[in-house]
């Protein structure tokens, strides 16, 4: 795996904020953390998010904020490696921009049978759940999920900034949905060494807006992680490529088309990442279950979706340099129309339920 940075998100879909640090143990190495252990503190949130400040009418994506990474930086998690002078690559003001919609768009018809496998694991211990959160950002995942399972629940959060892991830490949910506690702890580490040890004892693995920045090696480790610790994952929020403007603009295909091809840049499978992990649980014997989950951003949006349009924009120009002239124009017109509280915008994705085979072989 290249040793190379990390910002964006969207993903993951144009605008999302990227892969946080993923991670976990080598497997001839030491476990990777945890370098600080929390109980959830009341009160505590995500800062108000910030104006966007002027930029050029077709930006590179925003650190933080948006699909672009800088030249020569892959929108994925850093190697154990990187020192410590490297500043965040994901803003909080972004992650907090697009809390609310994530929350919204994440399908909640996975949530039952989720429950059903959780409820019937094998072994269950009367200590709870135990939940790890890959690439954890500020959290939104834990306080998205943890007040809709009932029980005892521990977090592992794995990220590689230390100030989003902090940030987590300090804004997780103190409860469940029943009222059980819930307690949290931080760990750095790298997805591409994730093993199934580094999962022992784990009850479930989650993770938001991450398979689309990884590459099929990366998915791949993945999976065989959670499939031989024999834990479920549910994996929200992959793009899959297809994105919705109303009004329309006869643009919106070719930019579309762009950014989708910079996604999948340097072997990174982006729109492609779902049907390839998918694939992979599925060949290792899990039940796969997907769902769409596509942000709907109207009037209320329009502070993440002027942020996402220049991410989005901004990527496929990086792509198509030859689209810089009319996607200025593109850009201007559609951010006037977003301000205006006349831009409507559909980003899909899918949610992606994988329950595992338990360790002890009973079924899914």
């Amino acid at each position: 795996m290249r040793k190379t940075a990390a910002t964006h998100d969207t993903g993951r879909i144009p605008g999302r904020p990227g892969p946080r640090a993923v991670g976990g143990t080598g497997s001839a190495s030491a476990p990777v953390g945890p370098d600080l252990v929390h109980t959830a503190m009341p009160g505590a949130g995500p800062a108000p998010a910030t104006a966007a400040p002027d930029h050029d009418p077709v930006p590179t994506a925003h650190r933080g904020a948006g699909p672009t990474p800088g030249p020569g930086e892959r929108p994925t998690v850093k190697l154990r490696d990187a020192g410590p002078e490297e500043p965040p690559r994901y803003a909080p003001e972004w992650l907090e921009l697009r809390e609310a919609p994530d929350g919204a768009a994440r399908a909640h018809e996975l949530i039952d049978p989720l429950r059903i496998r959780l409820a019937n694991l094998p072994g269950r211990s009367s200590d709870g759940l135990v939940i790890h959160d890959l690439g954890c950002g500020t959290g939104s995942m834990g306080r998205w999920l943890a007040p809709r399972l009932d029980g005892p629940q521990h977090w592992i959060l794995h990220d590689r900034d230390p100030y989003l892991l902090h940030f987590a830490a300090v804004a997780s949910p103190r409860a469940a949905a029943d009222g059980s506690r819930v307690t949290v702890e931080t760990r750095r580490g790298d997805v591409a060494r994730l093993t199934p040890d580094a999962l022992a004892g784990a009850s479930l693995v989650t993770a938001s807006a991450l398979l689309d920045v990884l590459t099929r090696e990366e998915i791949e480790t993945l999976v065989d992680a959670c499939t031989g610790a024999g834990c479920p994952a549910l994996l929200t929020l992959s793009v899959v490529g297809k994105v919705e403007l109303t009004p329309s603009d006869p643009l919106d295909a070719e930019i579309a088309e762009a950014f989708n091809a910079h996604q999948r840049r340097t072997e990174l499978l982006g729109p492609d990442a779902l049907t390839v992990a998918c694939e992979a649980f599925a060949a290792r014997g899990a039940t796969v279950r997907v769902h769409p989950s596509p942000w709907q951003l109207g009037p209320a949006d329009s502070a993440l979706t002027a942020q996402w349009l220049r991410g989005w924009v901004g990527a496929a120009v990086e792509q198509r340099p030859d689209l810089r002239e009319p996607a200025e124009r593109y850009l201007r017109e559609r951010l006037a129309a977003c301000e205006a509280g006349e831009l409507r915008v559909v980003v899909h994705h899918s949610d992606l339920l994988a329950l595992t085979r338990p360790m002890d072989g009973a079924t899914s």
